[in-house]
């Protein structure tokens, strides 16, 4: 009951596209498609591929935690990538306008322009 709760909590919170369309599709092939369901079909003998096996069901909550995070680092790394052109556009600014004002410190030091 929880884990439905927690699940309706989330479906509330996903956008419109996520809401249609979910899941990106495979990059798989046809036949590689198909190779990989004949090995979901089969029971696994060994005992860890067999509990693995046992939580297949949650292989969509899988795909969407992975898709997230992978969504996660990639808004990362556009804010550090962001963060850098902010500075470079700041110090340009700043040299910008050094070299319109004029006092006494700017008399003193290179024009930057």
């Amino acid at each position: 009951q929880r884990i439905l709760r927690l699940a309706e909590m989330c479906r509330r919170l996903e956008t419109e596209e996520e809401k249609v369309l979910p899941f990106y599709p495979s990059s798989l092939g046809e036949r590689e498609q198909q190779d990989a369901q004949q090995v979901l079909e089969e029971t696994p003998e060994e005992p860890l591929a067999r509990a693995v096996w046992d939580y297949a069901g949650l292989e969509r909550f899988w795909q969407r935690l992975n898709k997230a995070r992978l969504e996660e680092q990639a808004l990362q790394r556009e804010r550090v990538d962001l963060a850098l052109q902010n500075q470079h556009l700041r110090d340009l600014l700043g040299r910008y306008l050094a070299g319109i004002s004029v006092n006494q410190e700017v008399l003193d030091n290179p024009n930057p322009l």
